[in-house]
């Protein structure tokens, strides 16, 4: 069979402030800032892309910084609410005394599936988790602060909160191509192919939660991968037969992408691996400058005047 569906491709949530968001990502966690473009829809919004070096599938956050200009969201069932990091095991102490020093509250290590991880929150409220163990082979990018042995590797899975599962379990198995590999205590582990960090999507089964409300702080969409143009109508006409309302493609200019709500209301999309973040600029430049799709470069001194500054430090 076909595998369609990689693994996670990308995650994008809601933001405060922009500079505290740049802060965070790329000067505490030490990610890269990938990318600095627009909300497509909203272009006085900035769209920050943060991960590996190259903007590698499975390692890419994503933020809309509104500002002061939406609440903070709040966590419960019909979200995905937290989004874990892959850590070597060594780098567990590091990241603990990390967390410390910049005064980060976090809790753990917990264990879950044999895995340690610790718990935490960004400055906006966003779940973030760091799963340390030996099994990711990607390489770590170094920031010039975080030694590269200790670097983020990229996503290990992320966490969707279901006041019912057996829906979003069918379409997870027969739609998107992923395999129940693990289950403890209501929380069941799906992998896509061969699975392994960045193939992860846990589903934790929760009744009892308060619904989720979206604000700052709240993920929008998470991304699937798949590999081309093709792979994506595949999974668009499986996906429309199947009952689900499926957008057109979008071209979200380093990758094309359909979206459509999953049976606990989670925004899904599935976005291709081509033509990555290096279309309109060097690797070696990426995030440096301000990108814009081109039906808004006509604007681009307007848009340009209207963004708060931002620095990577």
């Amino acid at each position: 069979m076909e595998t369609l569906v990689n693994g996670l491709h990308h995650v994008t949530a809601l933001a405060g402030d922009a500079q505290s968001n740049v802060d965070f990502y790329t000067h505490i966690l030490g990610l890269r800032l990938v990318k600095k473009t627009i909300n497509f829809d909203a272009p006085d919004v900035y769209h920050l892309y943060y991960g590996d070096e190259t903007g590698s599938p499975g390692s890419i956050l994503t933020f809309f910084p509104y500002g002061k200009g939406i609440p903070r969201g709040r966590k419960g069932g019909g979200q995905l609410t937290y989004t874990a990091f892959s850590v070597p095991t060594a780098s567990l102490n590091f990241w603990t005394n990390r967390l410390h020093e910049f005064n980060i509250p976090f809790s753990g290590p917990y264990q879950r599936f044999n895995e340690t991880y610790l718990r935490f929150e960004d400055f906006d409220g966003m779940g973030i988790e760091l799963v340390a163990h030996d099994n990711d082979q990607r390489p770590g990018w170094s920031n010039g602060f975080i030694p590269v042995e200790h670097a983020i590797r990229g996503f290990h899975t992320v966490t969707l909160n279901e006041f019912k599962v057996d829906d979003t379990v069918k379409l997870l198995t027969e739609s998107l191509g992923h395999t129940l590999v693990s289950e403890e205590a209501g929380l069941f582990r799906f992998q896509a192919g061969i699975g392994g960090s960045g193939n992860y999507v846990d589903v934790k089964h929760s009744p009892n939660d308060v619904r989720a409300h979206q604000g700052n702080g709240s993920v929008h969409h998470v991304a699937f991968s798949t590999d081309s143009d093709e792979s994506q109508i595949v999974l668009q006409q499986q996906l429309l037969e199947a009952g689900y309302q499926v957008t057109p493609v979008q071209d979200r200019n380093y990758f094309h992408s359909i979206y459509f709500r999953e049976p606990g209301g989670i925004l899904f999309e599935v976005a291709t691996n081509p033509p990555g973040f290096a279309v309109d600029e060097p690797v070696a430049e990426l995030g440096k400058t301000l990108k814009l799709p081109e039906w808004y470069e006509p604007r681009r001194a307007k848009i340009e005047a209207a963004l708060p500054k931002i620095e990577v430090k």
